[in-house]
């Protein structure tokens, strides 16, 4: 078992008059990036709100934990800042002593941490208590000092997507049939039957012949279609039909009874919408995924993809740091969210806003007239024929909407690109929000140390 210590908890035992081999490392770990993070970041007060310290101190059961309190909602930051899977986080942390400061534990090099499911483990805990809106209080309070032009927000919605392949009938229906046939060969044999007769191996070579062909005519996809949805009915059909006669006995465990009811619900899915006259038509509350039943096609009509697959978030930036306003793995318009932006804002900053920053998706007439009642200054697009003069509020709608433009699309690039939010690797709901969370606040955090370095040169200067 790893020796793992805190490093708050750790005395002076090094033989050696006025030197202690951490100190070096102290000192170097101040003056670094990580180091200017952990100052900005109120790691006790999010930990309190995770519900992590325990209001009553006294002895508690079971082992101590490797990390503490603060050092568990410090990994969190740390697996975003590094984007290193578990195992490879393991393995940097027990050979970098600025990851472990970072982490407040201490690791002896002859025992170092073997079992990376720790971090997993960690990260589902975390997702269980996370309360999104709490935690953003917490964090504003702490980096309003460093911000400025508090009365101006800009914002804009994105996606982000969950690590999944890209959904089409055929894939999704041969997933739902696999996973189905497995169960129902598994249940006779629990059950003492023979196997149910189904047409599943020329079903298999059909559809490998299908995916080996390059190109598909519609002809193709529909009698292909017609096969699967026939195939997994029949299959689905066969395991009621055991789990009818044998009742009471050892049968499908939870885990496959939660999965057959999502694969039930993709085949209603597919065959009505197989049978309906419009192919085009969409379907409500579509399942794109049977690890993933709560991913939703979120059409953003963009040119390179029209469709992604993940969480659409709507955001608000307050001096190049943002804050999530919504978030829904379910469509939904961000221009209906400009009020609650406002409100959010008023929470998160003890200030009116006098200037927004948003795109044309949010220059409806409610909420041109909101912005009219409370006085703000938007950029959005004046209704009209255009004047030849330009005003001083001219201007500053040009420049609302250049900042927004370059900063607030500037943001999403960053935190999918270098705080791993491109493709979000989750298994579950809750810890894909987890990562959306941790890694938004990764990136302003590493903008709130620059600013915080700038100032220290400043005054050393």
């Amino acid at each position: 078992m790893a020796k793992v210590q805190h490093i708050s908890g750790i005395s002076k035992r090094i033989p050696f008059d006025g030197f202690d081999f951490y100190d070096l490392f102290r000192i170097t770990f101040e003056n670094s990036e990580l180091g200017r993070m952990k100052r900005l970041l109120p790691l006790h007060e999010m930990a309190v709100n995770f519900g992590l310290v325990p209001k009553k101190q006294g002895h508690r059961r079971g082992p101590k934990s490797y990390f503490s309190a603060e050092g568990k909602v410090a990994l969190m930051f740390l697996k975003m800042y590094t984007g290193l899977s578990a195992p490879k986080l393991m393995e940097q942390l027990n050979g970098n002593v600025h990851y472990q400061l970072f982490c407040d534990i201490s690791l002896n090099p002859l025992r170092p941490l073997t079992n990376y499911k720790l971090i997993d483990d960690i990260a589902m805990e975390l997702a269980g208590k996370l309360k999104i809106q709490q935690q953003q209080d917490i964090l504003a309070e702490i980096w309003k000092p460093y911000m400025k032009d508090l009365d101006t927000f800009y914002t804009d919605a994105t996606c982000y997507e969950s690590d999944m392949r890209y959904p089409t009938d055929q894939k999704l229906l041969w997933e739902c049939i696999e996973k189905s046939y497995r169960m129902m060969c598994e249940l006779s044999q629990r059950l003492g039957l023979r196997r149910p007769r189904t047409k599943y191996l020329d079903v298999e070579k059909a559809n490998m012949g299908y995916v080996k062909q390059r190109k598909h005519s519609k002809s193709q996809q529909r009698k292909l279609t017609r096969r699967l949805i026939h195939l997994l009915g029949k299959i689905l059909e066969e395991i009621r039909k055991m789990m009818r006669e044998h009742d009471g006995e050892e049968g499908l465990t939870v885990r496959e009874q939660s999965t057959i009811d999502i694969i039930t619900k993709v085949y209603r899915q597919q065959k009505n919408h197989f049978n309906g006259n419009d192919p085009r038509e969409s379907i409500p509350e579509r399942i794109v995924s049977v690890s993933k039943p709560y991913v939703r096609p979120i059409v953003r009509g963009k040119e390179v993809k029209n469709v992604e697959f993940g969480a659409k978030c709507n955001n608000i930036q307050v001096d190049g740091i943002s804050f999530i306003e919504k978030l829904s793995f379910n469509a939904f318009s961000e221009g209906t969210r400009l009020e609650h932006c406002i409100k959010m804002h008023k929470r998160l900053f003890k200030t009116d806003v006098k200037k927004i920053g948003g795109d044309t998706g949010y220059a409806g007439s409610s909420n041109r007239n909101l912005c009219k009642q409370m006085g703000i200054q938007t950029s959005f697009v004046k209704r009209g024929r255009p004047s030849t003069e330009k005003t001083e509020k001219d201007f500053v709608r040009q420049e609302l909407a250049r900042v927004r433009a370059t900063a607030m699309e500037g943001s999403f690039g960053t935190q999918k690109e270098h705080y791993d939010l491109r493709r979000i690797k989750a298994r579950t709901k809750k810890t894909e929000i987890l990562y959306i969370f941790f890694g938004i606040h990764t990136a302003n955090a590493v903008h709130m140390a620059e600013r915080l370095a700038e100032q220290e040169r400043a005054k050393a200067a």
